[in-house]
């Protein structure tokens, strides 16, 4: 299976919406804590090693990418210095970022692109706040606050044009819509930091979320008083969670275990797949839109893996 060496740590990948065998990375110098970061943007090839299309230098560390949906050369990256960059890969390394939002006064964790109306996308950060973004506007369209600590992710539902989540360290998931002036619902979903949440692709009342209690546990946020499935299997923090975009019940996420995990909620041996080939913590995974069973990881170890479910990553 290929694999990909960057230079710093991993943080985050992400699948191109456009090319079945192109992804984004995300990577930060010294773990993130101090110094450079760099965006890849990787191609694989049939039968070989994975490709580097082109890549982008930063001043700070990168923590996530988002693809945009509208154009297939647009790439977001969620930046240590507040800032929110959007890379044209059609453009040379030198004529990049086309743009940078800077309106956060913290690091920002997370970014999301509108995937229904493919006109705006999210961004999460440490200043406890989520920001709503157009490509081209300068400024902010909004922002959310009402979280008491870091907001680790921000996540579209998959249906709904106006509607989003957002998770974070204040133990809390919340549900807004942006036609609303504030949260449309609060879910203390866990009694720990809360890293992560996506929403299920087939049915768009179905959230999970990812915590630091080693725990994802799966919600329906028409009746949200209990979840409808606890998954325990990570033995530290899980960092992310993401729904299969191709199995309802499928879902896959990785750890500071090093692990990644692939889940099905409805079933009662819900863990049906586990890969150790990272050697530090698992911080990014993503399973491809175009090819059905295509997943993709990164860790601090430096490596990027691209694999079949099913299959051993670090097989040649």
């Amino acid at each position: 299976m290929p694999v990909f060496k960057t230079p710093f740590n991993g943080y985050s990948v992400k699948f191109s919406p456009f090319y079945e065998n192109r992804l984004a990375v995300a990577t930060a110098q010294n773990f993130g804590i101090l110094g450079n970061g760099r965006v890849h943007i990787l191609e694989l090839t049939p039968n070989g090693p994975i490709s580097e299309l082109s890549a982008f230098d930063t001043a700070d560390g990168v923590y996530d990418v988002c693809w945009s949906e509208a154009h297939d050369s647009l790439v977001i990256a969620a930046s240590g210095d507040g800032s929110v960059k959007l890379y044209d890969l059609s453009l040379p390394p030198t004529n990049n970022p086309i743009r940078s939002f800077k309106e956060h006064t913290r690091e920002v964790h997370s970014v999301d692109y509108n995937t229904v109306r493919k006109d705006s996308f999210l961004s999460a950060s440490w200043d406890d706040t989520v920001k709503l973004w157009t490509v081209d506007r300068n400024a902010s369209v909004r922002t959310f606050k009402e979280h008491a600590y870091c907001v680790y992710s921000a996540a579209w539902n998959p249906r709904h044009a106006d509607i989003f989540a957002s998770a974070s360290g204040d133990c809390t998931t919340r549900i807004w819509d942006v036609r609303e002036p504030g949260s449309t619902m609060i879910l203390p979903a866990h009694e720990f930091e809360i890293l992560a949440c996506d929403w299920n692709k087939y049915d768009d009342c179905i959230i999970a979320t990812a915590s630091v209690d080693k725990s994802i546990k799966v919600w329906d946020v028409r009746n949200y008083r209990v979840p409808i499935a606890v998954l325990n299997g990570h033995g530290y923090a899980v960092r992310k969670v993401r729904f299969s975009p191709h199995r309802a019940s499928a879902m896959v996420s990785c750890s500071y275990d090093m692990t990644v995990c692939m889940w099905d909620y409805m079933v009662e041996d819900a863990l049906i797949g586990r890969y150790d080939h990272h050697t530090e913590f698992a911080v990014g995974v993503d399973m491809s839109v175009l090819v059905e069973g295509l997943l993709a990881s990164t860790g601090w170890d430096e490596l990027v893996y691209v694999w079949q479910h099913g299959m051993d990553p670090r097989a040649p």
